[in-house]
């Protein structure tokens, strides 16, 4: 009798001990792994925003539907741009033009000083033919007056060549009134190449109105372009509510695609829990979609700061204090990013599902 009372209290010792030991590898594991359920599956999404306002003529996509980056999303009346964009070159050819007439008014300036400086280098000749011509002159007269007490030479002699020395005289005066107004006309000439110079701008491509007037082209050429909205990545259309013939305005958001390529999860982890925690620990994601999948993953950050409700302003600029009890204190929770690994095709990630994760420190090191 004494020995089964024995046994008795031995088998429930042996299962207390057992239930300890079970709840202490259990605590272990908890604090070493830790797990949340506060999981939640988060991707970029796009806000596709037109670059251009106007009437919708077609839209490519349904709601929900996948979509390839460079796939047409949808496309915006393009008349108007069409037609800006044709005057847009009207206006450059008209530029062009311009530029060309500008360019051989240029030209004919610049021939006009060549002309202009020609003139000054014949008329400063002119006058140095004429000085020479003036020596020969008063050196004739001056023999002439010598000659006439002598009676070598007549009164006569000495006349012609006193009215030759005077002709001379003043055909220099003309000459130097001729090279004043060749100097004036030169002057005149480079003030007028100076003008045309200056209207003409900068040559070739550097001209400011060429350019000015390739840039409205080319603006008008993008505007067209962007009546054409196309998709930048890989995603999932999702709430779409455009439809054909309502306006499309510029910089306001139209379409929202959610980016398959930024599928992640976030886990909201306690505190308390966090401290282990380290970069590329092992993680194990179960999505509430799919209870009975487990999908493979790692610790890729943990954050840095959580907003803060104790002490922010309030509307009538006084701080917001949350009551609390002394003796509870509720633990913050820790965003921490888990990048997945490969994800089976047959597993759909959408944003803002429930998950729950496991943290398996220890694994990184």
């Amino acid at each position: 009798m004494k020995l089964e009372i024995d046994k008795k209290y031995l088998l429930t010792g042996i299962v207390v001990l057992v239930a300890v030991v079970a709840v202490l590898l259990l605590y272990r594991d908890c604090v070493e792994n830790p797990r949340t359920r506060d999981g939640q599956v988060h991707a970029d999404v796009i806000q596709i925003t037109p670059r251009v306002s106007g009437p919708l003529v077609k839209v490519a996509v349904k709601d929900n539907q996948f979509v390839k980056a460079g796939d047409l999303l949808f496309e915006i009346d393009p008349r108007t741009f069409e037609a800006s964009l044709e005057q847009a070159k009207a206006q450059y050819e008209q530029a062009v033009s311009a530029y060309v007439s500008k360019e051989k008014q240029v030209e004919q300036a610049k021939a006009q000083v060549e002309m202009a400086s020609a003139s000054v280098i014949q008329a400063e000749s002119g006058i140095k033919q004429v000085d020479s011509q003036i020596e020969k002159s008063k050196a004739e007269l001056g023999r002439q007056q010598e000659l006439l007490p002598r009676k070598a030479t007549s009164q006569k002699s000495v006349d012609r060549a006193k009215a030759s020395y005077d002709i001379s005289v003043e055909e220099r005066i003309g000459a130097v009134a001729g090279l004043t107004q060749a100097k004036a006309s030169l002057t005149q000439a480079e003030a007028a190449l100076a003008g045309a110079e200056a209207n003409l701008g900068a040559p070739g491509d550097a001209n400011a109105d060429l350019r000015a007037a390739q840039a409205a082209v080319r603006q008008a050429e993008l505007s067209l372009e962007f009546t054409r909205v196309t998709a930048p990545v890989d995603g999932y259309i999702t709430n779409l509510k455009l439809r054909e013939g309502s306006n499309a305005a510029a910089n306001q958001p139209a379409v929202a695609l959610v980016d398959v390529a930024t599928y992640r999860v976030y886990g909201f982890l306690k505190e308390t829990r966090v401290g282990n925690i380290q970069k590329g620990d092992e993680a194990v994601v179960t999505l509430m979609s799919y209870p009975d999948r487990q999908l493979k993953g790692s610790v890729a950050s943990l954050g840095w700061g959580i907003a803060q409700q104790d002490g922010s302003t309030g509307t009538d600029l006084l701080p917001n204090v949350s009551p609390t009890f002394e003796w509870i204190r509720l633990a913050q929770r820790v965003p921490v990013l888990v990048h997945l690994a490969d994800v089976p095709e047959d597993i759909k990630l959408r944003v803002g599902t429930t998950c729950s994760i496991l943290i398996r420190t220890g694994e990184s090191r």
